[in-house]
């Protein structure tokens, strides 16, 4: 590798690294979820490549390192998948006779009613 080869390189990943920062660091929280699911199932491309290196057989120490690869970007792939959804369970609608009964629960719970009658002492 020829030093202007190097030096483009480090340009490159400098330049992706503050990009990146750059773009994650201004998604509002609630996308952020979303957003970071999505780019964990898209990178599913580094899964093809790091198969791709462990597969070439150059010498032990690339297909080692393609294996760890691998492994380390199906974590990331599956562990997308499984945020997305979590995360789509969370938007899911309850059916009506359980929803009534959680807020049922919930307004129970509030009551002042509840209060005194766990505990006399709590009386407002």
């Amino acid at each position: 590798m020829t030093a202007e080869t190097l030096i483009s390189a480090l340009y490159v990943f400098a330049l992706a690294a503050f990009l990146g920062y750059q773009v994650i660091s201004r998604v509002p929280p609630l996308l952020h979820t979303p957003l970071m699911s999505a780019t964990n199932a898209i990178s599913g491309i580094s899964l093809v490549g790091s198969i791709v290196t462990a597969g070439a057989h150059y010498n032990t120490v690339s297909t080692i390192l393609g294996f760890t690869a691998v492994f380390c970007s199906t974590t990331n792939v599956v562990g997308g998948f499984v945020i997305t959804d979590r995360m789509l369970k969370m938007f899911k609608r309850k059916p009506a006779g359980q929803k009534a009964e959680g807020k049922k629960q919930l307004a129970e719970a509030k009551s002042p009613e509840t209060y005194t009658k766990e505990n006399p002492k709590n009386r407002f």
